[in-house]
């Protein structure tokens, strides 16, 4: 028996996560258990959230050692048959390699989904080191589109309108347009956010992520937004 590396990535809003949860889902029901595993989930809280509503608890990734942490499982007596790690982006290559140990060696399947690359259209460290080391890459099929109707895989960071093109890597934000966010107005603190202040994200296709250009603010009040 041998174990599987998979990385399954897209871009915001294609349904990592709910993929993610599914696929545990199918596991658990055969009688095989897993540990679900997050870095940074947008939600702040230790948690695979995917944007249709379905929510399960996970063990927050830190600078963990993997290999350390699956044999913690181990000396309580409990098997470990896969992983699911969701914003597997996040990871460091030496965690990426802790997990390709674990699916040689000991036969456990890693299912991880992520981004492939940042804000600036540039790969992400975890997302790199998966790439080079995965037995399967998946590119998820369900298509998110820019605004022009053109299928989009970049996600572009907004603030108060305007694509900001440098800053830290790692900056958790969601997905609501400029309107929702200033309709809804966001607590952090005790200070509301503004659409000044508020960071979000916005996939957009090639061209106008290079141009910088969002598109008309269409979003409706109470739109269903595909995950």
């Amino acid at each position: 028996m041998v174990g599987h590396l998979k990385f399954f990535f897209g871009p915001m809003d294609c349904g990592k996560s709910t993929l993610a949860l599914q696929i545990d889902h199918n596991n658990s029901r055969q009688g095989r258990r897993g540990l679900l595993l997050v870095r940074h989930d947008r939600s702040g809280r230790p948690q695979i959230s995917s944007r249709i509503g379905i929510t399960r608890e996970a063990a927050e990734i830190r600078d963990d050692d993997l290999l350390r942490l699956v044999r913690a499982e181990w000396a309580e007596g409990r098997r470990v048959d896969y992983l699911i790690v969701d914003e597997a982006q996040f990871l460091t290559g030496a965690q990426v390699e802790q997990l390709a140990e674990l699916a040689d060696d000991v036969q456990v399947d890693v299912y991880c989904f992520g981004l492939a690359t940042d804000f600036r259209g540039e790969m992400f460290p975890g997302s790199r080191r998966l790439f080079e080391l995965a037995d399967e890459l998946n590119a998820i099929q369900v298509e998110v589109l820019c605004w022009c109707g053109v299928p989009g895989r970049f996600n572009a960071r907004v603030r108060a309108g305007q694509v900001i093109r440098a800053g830290n890597t790692v900056l958790v934000a969601d997905t609501k347009s400029d309107t929702e966010q200033h309709r809804s107005g966001t607590e952090s603190n005790g200070v509301t956010e503004t659409t000044e202040t508020t960071v979000r994200y916005q996939v957009l296709c090639r061209r106008h992520f290079r141009l910088g250009d969002l598109g008309p603010d269409v979003a409706q009040s109470g739109q269903l937004r595909l995950a």
